[in-house]
């Protein structure tokens, strides 16, 4: 007969705390009736994937709409993949994204809240206490399978073309005799903790998940490890451990876990605890040729959320975006209401793609460019500097040198039904407004004849200089259009589309292509916000040097 209080006080002679005081000094939480409790659970092993700040912006919104609580918990038991500063990353990425933290490390080793620690690392006595409880009631057991030997039983599945996993008779140390378990941990060899299951993988079972809803999924039979070697604990334990001594209500999470299900189940039954309501979301994924696929690490710039910060990405806009892969309807609710925050946009789990949504730049980009197009002058000029001061410093010192004429940039179009969306992003300002600047716009030559191909230097000529006779930057809108129509009938163009296309033979063009002409010598662009602004807005002396400057050059 197996006295397994015997081999747990051998196992962990230290261990003081039991589940009973672990019961009382993380009571269950006093909040409203049906108030969700969920989480944020990152672990530290390099950048922020965007998958993770979509996971917990589903995770945040739920639990607060419900006046609930969302905390951050670092799963930090991986060591060997923990990267140096990756916790401040997750940090700094929650607070960049305005996903609130009620709980846990809302600063850098700063934590809030009653439940903690918040790191798993500083948990072990907790998970050893737990694991002490499972070995004493024959539900755990020591491993003594060293490395090689676990991979001798690998090899042997492979051959056998069974399947992999320590259970049945790839169990080896599961029914080891209780002298030989002893006479193992007084001679020191290393052992990891595995969770005897009584599941049999033949028979299947019936999960309700919140976001994939009713499947039917294999019994676990597997004899995890639930303590390393190193006494720190897998996955799979910690999380149980945790979320019952956090009060955890909903668990939202990546569908990579949901396969584990039945074994996390199984183990909350087996330690005797309720377990939490489950929802998988399923990865943001991409098209590649006429497939798709899970947005990667390795092959996706835009799977690292820094890539949107290099490249100049308004945070709401990302978080709009990500509102709208989650539940499809957001956009709707946002046409329905575009001054709203979008805090008061209810998300539905069951709205949730069980496929996985479809990432789209463009998409992300249009939504960036309406966000942007009812921003004031005075807040687009501030968010424009701040980051041309960190990832386009030459743009950045022409921008801060006068911020009456950057607003007044920013200004065009800026009013009126219909506003200006040229800029997506930050990134974008150089191309869109960088003509602005002498210095930036003499850094690159105009190749005006790529972006005028039909168009000849001498009829470059003619128009520059007939346009220069006749300037005024006193002229208003009106006159200043009713000039170059002008210009254009006595130049040989039509005064106007329609009378072009009733005669095309008789005309060079229409007057649209002469005001063509001004653009690309003035801006390097063939598409521009409304011209006659952009010249009010460079004034009369950038005008004329450079319309000059231009004819010196043909």
């Amino acid at each position: 007969m197996f006295d397994m209080k015997t081999i747990a006080q051998k196992l962990f002679p230290e261990g003081e705390l039991s589940i009973e005081s672990l019961e009382k000094r993380y009571p269950p939480r006093n909040l409203a009736a049906g108030a969700a409790v969920t989480r944020v659970a990152p672990s530290p092993t390099g950048f922020i994937h965007i998958g993770g700040i979509f996971a917990a912006l589903i995770s945040e919104r739920f639990s607060h709409q419900q006046n609930g609580i969302f905390y951050l918990r670092i799963e930090d038991t991986d060591k060997k993949r923990e990267v140096e500063g990756a916790v401040g990353l997750i940090v700094t990425a929650l607070q960049k994204y305005g996903i609130k933290i009620d709980e846990g490390e809302i600063e850098l080793e700063k934590e809030t809240g009653d439940y903690g620690p918040y790191r798993q690392s500083q948990r072990a006595d907790i998970y050893q206490a737990v694991a002490r409880r499972l070995i004493e009631k024959g539900l755990a057991y020591p491993c003594f399978c060293s490395p090689e030997e676990l991979e001798e039983i690998s090899k042997k599945q492979g051959i056998e073309k069974t399947r992999p996993g320590y259970y049945g008779k790839w169990a080896k140390c599961r029914d080891m005799k209780q002298e030989d378990i002893i006479r193992s941990i007084e001679k020191g060899r290393p052992f990891t903790v595995r969770f005897r299951s009584s599941g049999d993988f033949n028979n299947k079972i019936t999960v309700n998940d919140l976001i994939k809803e009713k499947k039917i999924l294999p019994e676990n039979d597997l004899d995890v490890i639930l303590l390393k070697s190193d006494r720190l604990p897998t996955y799979h334990f910690a999380h149980v451990v945790d979320d019952h001594f956090m009060r955890t209500t909903h668990v939202l999470r990546g569908d990579e876990w949901f396969s584990s299900l039945p074994l996390h189940l199984q183990l909350f039954e087996a330690v005797g605890w309720a377990a939490p309501l489950y929802g998988h979301i399923s990865p943001i994924q991409k098209t590649d040729g006429a497939s798709r696929r899970k947005l990667s690490k390795r092959k996706d710039p835009e799977a690292n959320v820094d890539y949107y910060e290099k490249d100049g990405y308004l945070t709401s806009a990302i978080i709009e975006y990500l509102l709208n892969l989650a539940n499809s309807d957001f956009e709707d609710w946002r046409a329905k209401n575009p001054d709203a925050d979008n805090h008061k946009f209810v998300l539905r789990l069951e709205k949730i793609n069980q496929s996985g949504a479809l990432f789209d730049l463009a998409k992300l980009q249009n939504i960036s460019k309406a966000i942007i197009a009812r921003m004031s002058a005075g807040k687009i000029a501030e968010a424009a500097l701040q980051w041309a001061r960190k990832y386009d410093t030459d743009l950045a010192k022409e921008m801060a040198k006068d911020s009456g004429y950057l607003e007044k940039i920013f200004s065009i179009e800026r009013s009126g039904e219909h506003q200006r969306k040229d800029i997506a992003k930050w990134s974008d300002l150089r191309s869109e407004i960088g003509y602005f600047f002498d210095p930036i716009f003499e850094q690159e030559a105009i190749a005006w004849p790529k972006l005028m191909p039909d168009t000849g230097p001498a009829e470059v000529k003619a128009v520059l200089e007939k346009f220069l006779q006749s300037y005024d930057v006193a002229n208003n809108q009106e006159q200043w259009f009713g000039k170059i129509k002008d210009m254009a009938v006595d130049l040989g163009y039509a005064s106007d589309l329609k009378t072009f296309k009733q005669s095309p033979d008789k005309y060079k063009g229409y007057v649209a292509d002469v005001a063509k002409i001004l653009r690309v010598f003035l801006t390097g662009k063939t598409q521009t916000p409304n011209l006659y602004e952009i010249m009010q807005v460079m004034g009369e002396k950038m005008v004329v040097a450079r319309l000059k400057k231009s004819l010196k050059s043909l």
